[in-house]
Formats: structure tokens, sequence, C-alpha cells
């Protein structure tokens, strides 16, 4: 399975927003969106206006980035949507949020979804007490994610809540986080509402719907 081992800082300028991939950078001044770092490329500076398919594009890239999904894999993800009952794009968005990774990061263990990644696949989570190594894996409501009780391991978690205590940050309503024992709960699966996202899903799949 291929990666994206690009400049994070670059995806982020190419959508014109946040997306936090770097973790604590993306909470400071030097941060490129905020010293107004243009897109990326020989023509970057020029505002050209987008067609339908164009902006239906850009939604699919930001919601596809933020996540840090391949193209590939953020397909299969919507497929996996059609075939539930129920609205697809909220759907999709909650099936995106339920991903270990995601939740390892929602929980404050790791700065980034990235370094959520590299926690799983180094074996510093645990699922209901048991191995959890697979980023991709999608959780159910009451499920426990637990970081390993290794000196360093934690260590890495509790930086994380730290500088996420600097910024005051409230937790995720959905999700109960126990900091001092490095372990955290799904109280239950999100809502839209809950969720937040920062594109218009039903751009997505008016997209792959073509």
């Amino acid at each position: 399975m291929g990666r994206d081992t690009g400049p994070a800082c670059r995806q982020c300028r190419r959508e014109g927003m946040k997306l936090f991939l770097k973790g604590n950078r993306c909470h400071m001044a030097k941060c490129a969106i905020e010293t107004g770092r243009p897109v990326p490329g020989q023509h970057g500076n020029r505002r050209s206006r987008l067609s339908d398919y164009g902006v239906q594009l850009r939604e699919k890239q930001r919601l596809r980035r933020t996540y840090g999904l391949r193209e590939g894999q953020f397909r299969l993800f919507f497929h996996r949507a059609v075939k539930r009952r129920g609205v697809t794009g909220e759907i999709l968005l909650q099936m995106l949020e339920m991903r270990l990774d995601n939740l390892v990061y929602r929980l404050g263990f790791a700065p980034s979804r990235r370094a959520a990644r590299q926690a799983v696949l180094h074996n510093h989570i645990r699922v209901d007490g048991k191995k959890a190594n697979v980023p991709s894996m999608l959780l159910k409501a009451g499920a426990k994610i637990t970081v390993v009780d290794k000196p360093g391991c934690r260590e890495l978690a509790k930086q994380s809540l730290e500088a996420i205590g600097t910024r005051d940050v409230p937790g995720p309503s959905w999700l109960a986080i126990d900091g001092d024992n490095f372990s955290g709960e799904i109280l239950h699966v999100p809502s839209r509402e809950e969720i937040a996202p920062v594109v218009n899903e039903q751009l997505i799949v008016e997209l792959y719907s073509k």
C-alpha cells in the first residue's frame, strides 16, 4: 500500500485551509496558512473560477487529505457507505471518524493523525485490552482504547495531552477521555453536528455518483 511522503504543509496550501496534518506546528504562527503562503506551483498566485466538477473535487481532496487516506482507500470507504442505510455523506463521515487512528488522535494521545497511525502500527495502542495494530480498523460504540503501559509510549501520549491542555480545547462530546490512565471510551457514534466537517460532504457524493 502506497503512502504520501510529501510535505504536509503543501497539502494545506493547496486546499487553502488548515488540515492539521502536522500537530502542534499547525497552531503556531509559522504555519503556512497563517503566514499567507500561496498555493504551490508555478501559477499558485493566479485565481481562476472553478467549474462544478472542480468544486466537488476540491471538497473530496480536502476530506481525503484531512484523514490521510490514499484515493483507493477513500473510494473504498465511500462504496461501503453507499451500501449502508441512511444518508451516504453522513455515514461516510462517521466511518472515517470511527477509524482507530482517527480515534487515537481525537482522544489526544497523538498530535496528528499521521502520528496516531504510527502509534497504532508500532503497537502502542490496545482496544478492549487486546493488541490492535491496524489503523483502518473500524470501532463501535463502547470500545475502550488504551495506550500500552510502557514508559516510552505513555510519555509520547502525555506530551500530546499536555500540548492540547495548553490550548484549552475541549474534547469531543462523544468520547470519554481518562488522561490519568491514558484511556478513552467511545460513548456513541458521532452525529454530523458533532463531527462538524470542514467540507460539504454532499458534493463528494455527487462527484462519485457521476
